[in-house]
Order: C-alpha cells, then sequence, then structure tokens
C-alpha cells in the first residue's frame, strides 16, 4: 500500500494584528527594563514577520481596561498562572481545530464517516479527553476511529504526526488518516528581563492545519502525492538550545541563538541522506518545505543547501503572512505545495517532488520525502 498525501486546510483564530503593532503593544508593557523595549522596534522589523495571529484580544486591544486574559495595567501583572493559560487553551484549540479539520475532509472529497484514524499534535497545552476525541465527537466520526495523541514536542511534531499517520496508512489498508496540528504559542508569552523571551515573544503565533493521508493500491495512487521516506537526526550536546517546559505562569521556552548554527551544521548530511537512499540528489527535488522557525533559520538552511530564493520563497513567505506557529506551519507550507500542483495539474512544471524539514528540541532535525506515485 502507498500513503498519498490528498488534502491541507490551514486556519488561525480570528484576532489578528501587523507585526508593527504587535511591537507597540510589546513597548507599552511597563514592566520591561529600557534594554528590552528599546530594542523591540528592530527586534519586531528584522523578524522578517508582517501579521501574526493569536487567540487573546488583548494583544489587539489598546486599553487595559478592555483586557480579558491579562490584569487591567500595562504591568500585565500579576501574571496568569499556568491553570488559567491552559483554560484558555482547551476553550480555543477546539474550534479551531475542527474548523481546519472539517475543511480538510471535505478537501479531500470525503465525509466524516470515511475517516478510519486521527493523529492529533500539540504542545501549548493539555487535557483528557483530547483533542484526538474531541474531534471525533465534534466531526461526528465514527466511534470506532483509532487516535493517537502526539505532545510537547514542538515544531518538528508534524513529521512525528505524519510519520504515525503513514504508519496507519501502511498497517490498514484503505484507511484514511486525518491529522490535525494546532498551536496557541502565544497564550505563553513572557515578560521578563531576558532578550531571549523578548525574540521568542516576536517570533510565534497562533494557528492549525489538518491533512488527510490515505492508504491506497498503487493503481489508485498513480499520479498523487506519496509520503516515500522519512528521516531524523538528533543533534550530539545540543539539549539546552531549545526547551520548552511547564513553569507556573505558563509554560517556557529555552531559545538560543546558537540554534540556526547548529542546523547549519547538519542540515547538509541530514538532507543528502534522505535523498541518497531514495537514489535522488539535491537537483531532483521540485519543491523545498523548510519550517520557517526564523529568517535566520531559513537563511542558514539555504546558505548550507545552495538554494535559490525562489526555492525558500514559500517558507520565507509563510513566515512573513503567520510567524512561527510551531507544529502546524510546516503544513502551511506544504499547502502550497498542493495548491502548485493543483493549479498546475498535468503541466511539465507541476512540481513531483518535495523535500520538507523541521528543526526543534533536541536539537532534532526531522523531514520527509513526498513524490509523485508512478
Amino acid at each position: 500500500m502507498i500513503t498519498t498525501l490528498d488534502a491541507i486546510a490551514t486556519g488561525h483564530p480570528p484576532l489578528g494584528r501587523p507585526q508593527s503593532e504587535a511591537a507597540d503593544f510589546m513597548g507599552r508593557i511597563t514592566s520591561l527594563p529600557d534594554k528590552i523595549r528599546d530594542r523591540i522596534p528592530d527586534l519586531y522589523e528584522r523578524s522578517a514577520i508582517e501579521y501574526r495571529y493569536s487567540c487573546i484580544p488583548d494583544y489587539i486591544r489598546d486599553d487595559p481596561g478592555q483586557f480579558e486574559f491579562y490584569p487591567p495595567n500595562w504591568n500585565l501583572d500579576p501574571a496568569p498562572s499556568t491553570a488559567e493559560r491552559n483554560r484558555r487553551y482547551r476553550d480555543a484549540v477546539l474550534p479551531l481545530a475542527e474548523d481546519v479539520a472539517r475543511r480538510a475532509i471535505e478537501k479531500a472529497g470525503l465525509s466524516p464517516e470515511d475517516v478510519t484514524h486521527v493523529v492529533a499534535v500539540s504542545c501549548t497545552g493539555f487535557f483528557a479527553p483530547g483533542i484526538d476525541i474531541a474531534l471525533v465527537k465534534r466531526l461526528g466520526l465514527p466511534p470506532t476511529t483509532r487516535r493517537a495523541m502526539i505532545g510537547f514536542m514542538g515544531c518538528y511534531a508534524a513529521f512525528n504526526g505524519l510519520r504515525v499517520a503513514d504508519g496507519f496508512c501502511k498497517a490498514y489498508p484503505g484507511a484514511r488518516v486525518l491529522l490535525v496540528c494546532a498551536e496557541l504559542c502565544t497564550i505563553h508569552f513572557q515578560v521578563t528581563d531576558s532578550m531571549e523571551d523578548a525574540v521568542i515573544n516576536s517570533l510565534f503565533s497562533d494557528g492549525a492545519a489538518a491533512a488527510i493521508l490515505s492508504s491506497r493500491a498503487a493503481d489508485d495512487a498513480r499520479g498523487r502525492l506519496a509520503y516515500v521516506d522519512s528521516h531524523s537526526l538528533l543533534h550530539d550536546d545540543s539539549e539546552d538550545y531549545m526547551t520548552w517546559d511547564i513553569g507556573d505562569t505558563g509554560f517556557l521556552m529555552g531559545l538560543s541563538a546558537r540554534v540556526p548554527a547548529v542546523i547549519g551544521q547538519s542540515v547538509a548530511g541530514f538532507v543528502d541522506e534522505l535523498l541518497v537512499r531514495n537514489g535522488l540528489s539535491r537537483t531532483d527535488v521540485d519543491f523545498w518545505a523548510i519550517h520557517p522557525g526564523g529568517r535566520a533559520i531559513v537563511e542558514r538552511a539555504q546558505a548550507e543547501l545552495g538554494l535559490t530564493d525562489d526555492q525558500v520563497a514559500d517558507s520565507l513567505d509563510v513566515l512573513r503572512l503567520n510567524g512561527n506557529m510551531s507544529s502546524p506551519t510546516i503544513l502551511f507550507v506544504l499547502e502550497r505545495l498542493l495548491s502548485a500542483r493543483n493549479g498546475a495539474r498535468g503541466a511539465s512544471d507541476a512540481p513531483e517532488s518535495a523535500l520538507a524539514m523541521a528543526f526543534g528540541p533536541g536539537l532534532t532535525l526531522e523531514g520527509c520525502l513526498l513524490r509523485e506515485a508512478n
């Protein structure tokens, strides 16, 4: 059986704001030291992000008297507790996950009763029964739907979701797997005197994406985009460069400025190993999907892989329009691959192969190869 990627749907919470206005908001926080506040305009401008989304209405309000999540003051003090943040996560993540899931099922030409498996991915909140069960009930999926939940793996988690979906497709001929990645990163913004936290606050956003993967016989898969292979690499001695811990006032991220350099050391060998074992080279790849964790990460991968500006344009455009949404972000890039294939169906320039990759705690590099089935 061959696993095919049939459809992707993406979405955000209904609240969005230009990055310049997000910088203005952060600049008003009186509890930030001047050394941090003075650098915010330049930091946000250099992010290569123009627009971001959030489930927190306070971020688009200019009067603290209207705040709903934070206390009504520009100190944002006392900070909401982890329990309060997790309640907001639960309230906001379910309608977002349901929306993208419902649209992905529709785009794949399926009905809810056709779905056999659900893989839910999230690292920005926890509750049980979880997103996987909520999707079964909200979408009207069969009660026999097999489920898996992938949590706390960060930006590369969609690749683990794809790998689990592929496993379901290989084990259950005829399977139709719904993969949903949903993250509400802005719930966990921290107001501290750390430049590291200021950088994190400038990058992350809220969003969700859903994909349908199917188990198909070779004849049925022909002409569709097949999930061919995956690859994983754990870099030595970099566990502290990207972290995600549970604190008293939300989840606490660590993000070292050395991350792009570490990725640069490993990305070429990582990519070439995945390609060579499938009889390919870099010149055989029609579409590059690099997780836009930040502009520096994409540009470092571009330099090490010898890619053109056009080859990384989709990744940077997703960053520009959305920010870094953690796990769903790579599916936003791959949605562009499917759109390009659909728009050029049958044309000689329709992309037939793609290599996707992301990076996260570990440091871990995750990737997969997609090719048109013959």
